[in-house]
């Protein structure tokens, strides 16, 4: 039975969340084909079944399992004879470490710069939805919220310094050859790229170049995407 993956979708074909795109870019590391299911906000029903109402969720014959963490380590663990998405025990605890950075830092700063841009990249039938939760989360209006980005944007760059130096010395952030690591990081960026044309990084940006050898793998996987921003 062939593996299924339960995403979120934006306007017409693109799919965005940077949890969806770790799992997309694991799958692909693994050298593994999934049957792609697009999940709009407003379609909870639709991954009920899993038992919690969260993308990605993916099924696996007659596994499911949520969240994009343990969905990592759930095929790294069932197609270990496949490349490491970790590279052993060590490797996981650190991509672990940046998972939980990511998460809890780094990706509630990128959302306060493009949320507005989500809004108005996913379907109108979401619009209702994601504003009254956005705004209940930010106690503010979206527009607000992203109102100072280019300002705020340079402290988030900043923040990123010790990215730069991991990569002067090799090409991606897991060393020779992209990982999870990349992955997760990665991600977060291609979830801005596919919803917003504000600028995260700057062109001369040592992770702007990673950025862009991330996007040229498994032949243009992640630079194909559909892209919603105007």
């Amino acid at each position: 039975m062939a593996i299924r993956l339960y995403e979120l979708k934006g306007a017409g074909e693109c799919r965005f969340s940077p949890y969806c795109w770790r799992t997309r870019l694991a799958l692909a590391h693994k050298g593994l084909e999934a049957e792609l299911i697009p999940v709009r906000f407003t379609d909870k029903d639709i991954i009920a079944f899993s038992g919690q109402s969260r993308v990605p969720v993916l099924v696996d014959g007659e596994t499911t399992v949520s969240d994009s963490w343990t969905i990592a380590c759930y095929l790294e663990d069932t197609y270990a004879d496949r490349p490491s998405l970790f590279g052993g025990d060590g490797g996981r605890s650190v991509s672990r470490i940046l998972n939980a950075w990511m998460d809890k830092t780094q990706n509630p700063l990128i959302v306060r710069m493009i949320v507005l841009d989500i809004h108005n990249g996913i379907e109108e039938v979401d619009h209702d939805y994601f504003r009254t939760s956005r705004e209940q989360r930010f106690g503010v209006a979206l527009e607000d919220v992203q109102a100072d980005r280019a300002e705020r944007v340079e402290n988030f760059r900043a923040g990123l310094e010790f990215l730069r130096d991991i990569l002067a010395e090799q090409p991606f952030l897991s060393g020779a050859t992209p990982a999870y690591a990349d992955y997760i990081v990665f991600s977060a960026f291609q979830w801005a790229r596919c919803m917003s044309r504000f600028e995260l990084l700057m062109a001369d940006d040592p992770l702007h170049q990673w950025r862009d050898r991330m996007l040229d793998l498994f032949d243009g996987l992640a630079a194909k995407a559909a892209i919603a921003a105007g």
